[in-house]
This record gives C-alpha cells, structure tokens and sequence, in this order.
C-alpha cells in the first residue's frame, strides 16, 4: 500500500510513523518551502500522551518542553486577578503538563518518522482523480503519481479536503474572532508563566514563555467575517494598553506571524472514496477548545492501525477509524461553556466575571464542571494494534 499524506504539521508526521511500524510506505508533501518554525504552543493530554510515548518519542518532546507554571489573567497595569496552575487538575488544565511548541514538535514527529518516509516540501496537490483501485493525483510542479490512498492532514484551510470533498464554507465555521501568534524578545519578568489582558471590546492580549531569550505573543479581537491583516489587527488592538504597545511594534517585523480566523471544522463522514481526513482538515474544535494536538495525534494512531488491519480495503479501514474516533471528537471539538464570548468578553463587568470564574474553577461546585471539560482527552480506549503488526 501507497499512501499519500498532504501536510508535514504534527498530524501528517505522525501518521507516516505509524504506517512505517505496519510496512505501509508513506509520502508527506507540504506546500511550505521548508519547515515551519515557532507556532504557539500546544500541549499533549490524556490518551496523546500514551499515543507519544509509545511511539518513543516522549523522552525528545520532555527536552524541548516550555517551561509553564501556569496561565494568570492580570490587569492594565499587570496586577494578576486571576490564576490557575499548570498542575491543576492532574496536569490537564487551561496550561498542561506537556507543552511544546508547535514548530519544536513537528521538527520531533518529523525526525522519527522513518527513513522509509519521503518529504517533499515545496509542493501541493492541485488536481485528484480516484477508481476502485487508486488515486491519480497531479501536483503544482506538475510532477504526476498515484497511490493506494490520500490524506488530508492539511489543516483548516485543507487543500485536499477542497479537492474531495467541497469548497471550505460546507465544513468551516467562523466562530467570531481573529487571532494572531508571532515571536517577540522575552520580557524577563514572565517568571515561567502564561499572561493573558482582557479589554472591553472583545479584545486580548496574551505572553507566553518560550526558548532562547524568546517568547509568544497573542493578539485577538472579535469581528464578523472579514478580510484580516496585520494592519488591521493593529488598528484593533490599538489602545488596549497593558504591554500591546510593545507587542504592536514587534507585530510590524515578525517573521512568523500566523494570522487566521478562530474556526470550528466540521466534516460529517472523514472519508470519500479513497481520500480521507486527519486533524483539523477533518475535526477542529478551535483554539478555544484546546484539543487539536491531541485529537491529530490519536487520529495519527488510529487511522494508520485500521488501514494495517483493513488488509488493502480502505472503505473498511475509514469506517473503522470514523466508529473507534467518533465519541473522542465529538466531545474534543465541543467549545467550552460560553466560546468566544467567555474568552473575549465585551465589557469590564464580563472581563470581571472571567476572572471571578477562573478564581472559582479549583473550587466547588464550579470545579466538577471543569473537570469533566479539561478530562476529554482521556475518553477513548486506544486498541493495540501491535498484533496487527505480528
């Protein structure tokens, strides 16, 4: 078996290791010329964990780890009201034990992926033609090939899943709100902590550690659909205050700055013939629900274990995989209780309200509920598919 993988993130990689332990050879392409570097910083929970460790690679991601204590909501002048410790709810909360930058992790996931996987950066489908027994696939550079099955693992604004299933507005849903991740010097005062400023109008700004004398800043704002750039998230965050000035400056030569809509992809059946779906391309909850890593790299597992057990027959295989992950995503891509308005309020008395509800959280009664939000990860039973190796 052939398989094609679109995008070389954290859920293509993945996939490739996984389907290189079953003997199924494996191709990533990625439209990026070369390796994306930073990214926010995401976090491995629940069964991920188990998912990384055995994989092996649970030793490599602790090396590169962030150093967070925790995430703390704090004023214009920088008094925290609010704060919650990363082992809070077993490691599991808002900031969990494992978290990593997104660039660290795809650069782990992509080292161990085997030397029987081919990279290709610089390139992307663009055409796909598929029978009972293959897929024809034509790429950008012209370059034509065909293989047994094809993976989107391509993100929101998944190419593949254009391609195959339909344009981005039948499955991507604009949640209300933009928000950008860039590198910026470290402060020296973050003292290992995530800090977040909430300001009337839906806007917030937030600081996180990361490497090197670096670390990641966060802007957002709220809006209807609309056509961002930085400019006019300039324009957005102007006079919020706390350090947004600083971060504004910063924002004008930052080399890697990602800059979207908060999106929610909903994808009712992951596969289409021969083409099937994996993380965000297929399942994303948004940022807000905080799941995405986990969610790409126990997809990565299952899918790559139902294909070996499938024995040549795919339909089989993404019906395994859709019926063993279903439960799991429908409860990691559920918002948490109140979305975009809980994250962005509008006014002081709302911004208020936040920082009470988090002051609140490791208390009863409001500590029950959380729990059950922040312990989603561990809802799947993962099979062993090493004896469909054997």
């Amino acid at each position: 078996m052939r398989v094609l993988i679109s995008g070389a993130g954290i859920a293509g990689p993945a996939l490739a290791f996984w389907l290189g332990r079953h003997g199924i050879e494996a191709t990533i392409v990625e439209r990026s010329p070369a390796p994306r570097p930073g990214g926010q910083t995401v976090d491995i929970r629940g069964a991920a964990r188990t998912v990384v460790d055995r994989m092996g690679v649970l030793d490599a991601i602790r090396a590169r780890l962030v150093d967070e204590r925790g995430v703390a909501l704090v004023d214009g002048a920088g008094r925290r009201l609010a704060e919650l410790r990363a082992d809070a709810f077993g490691g599991d909360g808002i900031v969990a034990e494992l978290e990593i930058l997104r660039g660290d992790l795809a650069d782990v996931l992509r080292e161990h992926a085997g030397p029987g996987v081919e990279l290709r950066f610089g390139d992307r489908l663009v055409a796909l033609a598929q029978d009972r027994h293959g897929v024809d696939v034509r790429f950008a550079s012209g370059r034509t090939d065909r293989f047994d099955v094809v993976v989107g693992a391509d993100g929101v604004h998944s190419g593949v899943r254009e391609l195959a299933f339909g344009p981005e507005r039948e499955f991507v849903r604009h949640l209300g709100a933009y928000t950008s991740w860039f590198t910026v010097p470290d402060p020296g005062d973050l003292d290992h902590w995530f800090l977040m400023h909430n300001a009337p109008g839906g806007r917030v700004a937030g600081l996180r550690p990361a490497h090197g004398g670096t670390a990641m800043a966060s802007l957002t704002f709220t809006s209807p659909p609309l056509a961002v750039t930085r400019d006019l998230l300039a324009e957005r965050m102007t006079g919020v205050g706390w350090r947004v000035p600083g971060l504004l400056a910063a924002l004008r030569d930052a080399e890697d700055c990602y800059l979207d809509a908060i999106s929610q992809v909903r994808v009712e059946r992951w596969s289409r013939g021969r083409v099937v779906l994996l993380g965000d391309a297929g399942y994303c909850g948004s940022p807000l629900a905080g799941q995405g890593t986990s969610l790409a790299l126990v997809g990565a597992y299952v899918l790559a274990g139902e294909l070996a057990a499938g024995h040549g027959d795919p339909a089989a295989a993404f019906a395994a995989y859709q019926r063993e992950l279903g439960d799991y995503v429908a409860a990691g891509i559920r918002l948490p209780p109140g979305g975009v308005r809980a994250f962005a309020p509008r006014s002081a008395a709302m911004i208020a309200l936040r920082a009470a509800s988090m002051r609140m959280m490791t208390r009863a009664p409001l500590r029950s509920l959380m729990a059950r939000q922040f312990g989603k990860p561990d809802r799947i039973t993962l099979k062993d598919y090493a004896a469909v190796r054997r």
